[in-house]
């Protein structure tokens, strides 16, 4: 793909999935910018979003590469004539990595070293964003919590939520990879003058999220609800968290881009703030209120490093930017239930001989 002088070319690892769907559906947009997806479609079902990004307007500034940040040498041709690069491809679950800790290093900790080093190499030096995680922080051991009801809450007053100077307490094998590549990525900066930005993000919703039960929570609840299916809830279900809606997000990743020259070689926290913290039961019986079905739970022990209670604190994001979130959380949840309506009208409306074709390959 070749590009002239005015264009763009952005790379976005892991580009199939919730978010990069969603990113490269806004980047597509603009005409003068041209999209390459690089995954391995490793996640069930998000080859149905590259088919949708291809079917839009702007769908032939496209361009898919089936492949693994494990992979150096793939991801060098992946960077190739890049402009700017969204590191979003990961191993995201905190119970996978606990059950394959090796998997969760190479993918995590040395597929993002693989990206920094081609883009370090690379002629354009092109602008990175990586997507981390609030797990870096761990437990939050130094933030009393109390139960308040159905939910956690802060003890100290006044507590707007976590910020970037919390320490850091890699408490998984998960944390411990993900934060591994979040240092490396700010280190880049500072030693490479490379212009990166780490996100640490906190619970990400809205459409075209596979959620299961170790990633995409608040999806992966609703698509229970509405279809029946018995639902884990590890711990007492109080824990806390602030949803922040996925085009929200995207409105940060370019918030950043466009003020690279204060941005860069910067960590942010974010999430949908204490407007849009909810406990896991609570969220639960709202979806319960939406959609008038039983919730059926099952109760297990807490997952190692569970946060009673995390709200980040998006103040320096803020300030730095601009950028403040726009949807409630009542927007997040009908956004969810709306692409998920899609689906199931999409499915009925296919013949019968092709889904039995499909299940049979």
């Amino acid at each position: 793909m070749k590009l002239d002088g005015a264009g763009r070319l952005v790379l976005i690892t892991g580009g199939a999935g919730f978010i990069g769907s969603n990113l490269a559906e806004r980047l597509l947009r603009s005409p003068e910018t041209h999209v390459r997806i690089f995954d391995n479609l490793s996640r069930r079902g998000v080859e149905q979003n590259v088919e949708w990004l291809r079917g839009m307007q702007g769908g032939s500034r496209l361009e898919f590469t089936r492949g693994d940040v494990r992979d150096a040498k793939a991801v060098r041709q992946a960077l190739e004539g890049v402009t700017d690069v969204f590191h979003l491809a990961a191993q995201v679950a905190v119970t996978t990595s606990v059950d394959d800790p090796s998997t969760d290093f190479e993918v995590n900790a040395h597929g993002t070293f693989n990206v920094l080093e081609a883009a370090r190499r690379s002629g354009r030096r092109p602008f990175l964003l990586f997507t981390s995680t609030n797990k870096v922080y761990g437990s939050l051991d130094r933030t009393p919590t109390e139960i308040e009801g159905t939910h956690y809450r802060a003890c100290a007053k006044g507590l707007r939520g976590v910020t970037e100077e919390e320490p850091l307490d890699f408490h998984s094998p998960y944390g411990c990879s993900k934060g591994t590549a979040d240092q490396y990525v700010r280190d880049y900066a500072r030693i490479y003058d490379l212009p990166t930005v780490v996100f640490r993000m906190s619970c990400i919703a809205g459409p075209r999220q596979f959620g299961n039960e170790d990633q995409g929570w608040v999806a992966h609840f609703l698509y229970s609800v509405l279809e029946g299916c018995p639902i884990s809830i590890y711990g007492d279900g109080f824990q806390v968290r602030d949803v922040l809606h996925v085009h929200d997000l995207v409105d940060a990743m370019q918030a950043v881009r466009r003020n690279i020259e204060r941005t860069r070689g910067q960590i942010y926290n974010l999430g949908g703030g204490q407007e849009r913290a909810v406990s896991i039961i609570e969220m639960l019986h709202i979806m319960e209120a939406r959609t008038g079905k039983r919730l059926k739970l099952k109760y297990c022990e807490v997952r190692p490093g569970d946060q009673p209670w995390y709200v980040a604190d998006t103040a320096k994001l803020e300030r730095d930017t601009g950028w403040r979130p726009k949807r409630s959380l009542a927007d997040t949840l009908e956004a969810i239930f709306d692409f998920w309506k899609a689906k199931q009208s999409k499915s009925a409306a296919e013949p019968r001989t092709q889904v039995l074709e499909q299940e049979v390959a």
